[in-house]
């Protein structure tokens, strides 16, 4: 049989995927592991005694933004990286926009004349932060590569890093509700490298996870 004639048999059958379908399974997936994430963080961490308090600050919601922010980002690269052929590169270079932000933001709080480097940097949390956040993560993790499996990703590891990505940051905006810190330098170091620990465990594991 000829090569032409093996793709047109191959191909007879086929039906054009139902439009909103990449939005449904991703969708379904990160419902379905955002609401066992969040379930985690009440009954195993609980939020902040002082929550309604810290909501009333502007620094509780520069943090929320700046997970939010991620998260959202995160679900555009995922969602375009679900579609084969697809471009991403341009949401994934305006993930520099919130981090820069922050970075900025940091640098002014260190260079006040009464900053406490230490504290602001290293707060009193930071040896479990980044490790909630990613055990947080994986619950939604799950969900999106069940997802993802279902359609039709050709970059499976940047695939992979965009769903590790939208998992660590909807954890991390979750871990938010709980975490005492508020520091934004605390925030851009230890929050991103949850993050980022997500999003590299994902680029690992979408290479043969994401296999066709």
């Amino acid at each position: 049989m000829k090569t032409d004639e093996l793709i047109a048999f191959l191909s007879q059958d086929l039906e054009p995927a139902r439009r909103g379908m990449v939005l449904r399974w991703l969708m379904l997936g990160l419902t379905l592991g955002m609401a066992v994430s969040a379930l985690a963080m009440m009954t195993m961490l609980g939020p902040r005694p002082d929550l309604h308090a810290a909501m009333r600050g502007g620094a509780f919601w520069m943090k929320f933004c700046y997970t939010l922010a991620l998260a959202l980002l995160g679900f555009i690269i995922v969602q375009r990286q679900a579609s084969a052929g697809a471009d991403s590169r341009g949401a994934i270079a305006a993930l520099a926009a919130p981090v820069v932000a922050l970075t900025l933001l940091a640098g002014s709080q260190l260079s006040a004349p009464t900053a406490n480097s230490a504290k602001l940097l290293m707060g009193d949390t930071w040896i479990v932060c980044p490790w909630l956040i990613l055990a947080l993560s994986l619950p939604i993790f799950a969900g999106l590569f069940m997802a993802l499996r279902r359609l039709a990703p050709t970059r499976l590891a940047t695939a992979g890093a965009s769903a590790g990505l939208l998992a660590g940051a909807s954890a991390a905006t979750l871990y938010g509700f709980h975490c005492p810190e508020l520091a934004a330098p605390f925030v851009l170091i230890w929050y991103t490298l949850g993050i980022a620990a997500a999003a590299g465990l994902g680029a690992v594991l979408g290479r043969w996870m994401l296999a066709w």
